[in-house]
């Protein structure tokens, strides 16, 4: 990538002027329009993040393995008690998992997040997102800013340049779902559900324009004002809902539980199609990158995919005093994260390397031992060169830390999600910020 992102750094500093000027209307554009998370601005740079069809199709295969390898843990975990005990869940939540399946996708929808390095193609696994996967409008609106700066608009006379549309497919993927479904209507009302607490994200209000430009009627819901009466779930606005884009992340359900009744239990009666379905939760939670390294789970991988496991998912491991004693974890804090199994956005997750003294590393290890916390092998991100001149007319170019999502939509790579930071800890609570996704290719000279 190194060519396009140079000529793309030569046409912003060959004139600076005019591309700080540009920079301005791509911010007024999204302080406009609908590129917000939880109310604020989404934070961007100059430049986008690059990749050429080799890298593009490289990712998409690696998901494809991935989500296959996944889709395997999810039937055994549903087959094998023995299997299921690996990963702890309280009783409620695996009685809703162990539920009869009523439609074929076993993983409707997930983001997979990799570190992936440009230079080698090497990489390691992040993250596996399941129903809560977000930031699609991001990258729409990031797409919409960009082409209103200056070193874009002559980038593209020398590339050609391609985005990824992640509504209208996921809706076409939702559908042929929802078509293998036990109980499927001819024309199902669709309910996009999450605790809102009274502020919907500008994505959802996307996604039901989605639904309906397809010829679906949607509401957007908030879970807890779901009613269920005689073998119906009822939408806020009175209609009966047939299917559900499920947002809601397990946990939150399950936390908020008594408050979520009728919801659970149109899903335990199949009075209602969940898409997805609890035993999502199976790939969500980040024991399982714990659990992919276990023999259990070797035993029914190929050889092809357990050797994929050992390359691509960083050492996890519980995190006990056995542990921290085996790998002097407590004084080689540069090469360790610890987080929480089950959380999201990046909420209790704590790295060596980002800044923290001795003394507060120790201290956070320590506390969290036997915690329902993960230690994991530390992953240096892929560094690119980017700049801030939409925030700063003086800014300097500056390396960046990188992170990759791959959206999975029935099973079929869709799009990617480009994140970056300043730090190397890619995350809301250090310096995260995100980039438009674009796929390049240099123009054929005529």
């Amino acid at each position: 990538m190194q060519s396009a992102e140079e000529f793309y750094k030569s046409l912003i500093d060959s004139n600076l002027s005019e591309n700080i000027e540009s920079a301005k209307k791509q911010q007024e554009y999204i302080k406009k329009y609908t590129a917000r998370y939880h109310g604020y601005y989404v934070h961007t740079l100059y430049m986008p993040k690059m990749f050429t069809e080799e890298m593009a199709d490289f990712i998409f295969k690696s998901a494809r393995i991935m989500y296959n390898i996944l889709e395997k843990v999810i039937l055994e975990y549903r087959e094998n008690a023995e299997y299921r005990a690996l990963f702890g869940f309280e009783e409620r939540l695996e009685k809703l998992i162990l539920r009869p399946r009523h439609y074929d996708c076993l993983l409707p929808i997930t983001r997979i997040d990799i570190f992936f390095n440009e230079d080698d193609f090497s990489f390691k696994f992040c993250e596996f997102n399941a129903d809560g996967s977000s930031a699609m409008n991001e990258d729409k609106e990031l797409n919409q800013a960009i082409q209103l700066t200056n070193a874009y608009n002559e980038f593209i006379k020398k590339y050609d340049v391609r985005t990824f549309e992640l509504f209208n497919s996921w809706v076409q993927a939702f559908k042929a779902i929802y078509k293998t479904y036990d109980r499927a209507v001819k024309n199902p009302y669709i309910a996009i559900v999450d605790f809102f607490n009274g502020d919907v994200s500008r994505e959802f209000t996307a996604f039901k324009q989605a639904f309906e430009q397809n010829g679906l009627e949607c509401e957007i819901c908030e879970i807890t004002e779901l009613k269920y009466e005689n073998g119906k779930l009822i939408s806020p606005s009175g209609r009966q809902i047939n299917a559900i884009y499920r947002r809601a992340v397990t946990c939150d359900i399950m936390r908020n539980y008594d408050k979520v009744l009728p919801f659970i239990r149109a899903a335990e009666n199949n009075d209602v199609c969940l898409i997805g379905d609890f035993q999502t939760q199976i790939i969500h939670n980040k024991i399982v990158f714990k659990i992919l390294h276990d023999d259990m789970t070797a035993a029914f991988l190929t050889d092809e995919e357990n050797k994929f496991i050992s390359e691509h998912i960083p050492y996890t491991a519980s995190l006990t005093a056995e542990q921290i004693q085996k790998y002097d974890v407590l004084n080689t804090k540069d090469r360790w994260v610890i987080k929480p199994e089950d959380s999201y956005a990046s909420k209790g997750v704590y790295a060596g390397v980002e800044g923290m003294t001795d003394a507060k590393w120790q201290k956070e290890v320590t506390e969290n031992i036997d915690n329902h916390y993960l230690l994991q092998e530390y992953c240096e991100p892929y560094a690119s060169l980017n700049i801030d001149i939409t925030h700063d007319e003086n800014a300097s170019y500056k390396k960046y830390s990188n992170i990759t999502g791959i959206y999975v939509y029935g099973g079929n790579p869709t799009g990617l999600y480009s994140r970056i930071a300043k730090n190397s800890i890619i995350s809301t609570q250090y310096s995260e910020m995100s980039l438009p996704t674009i796929i390049v290719k240099e123009k054929e000279q005529n």
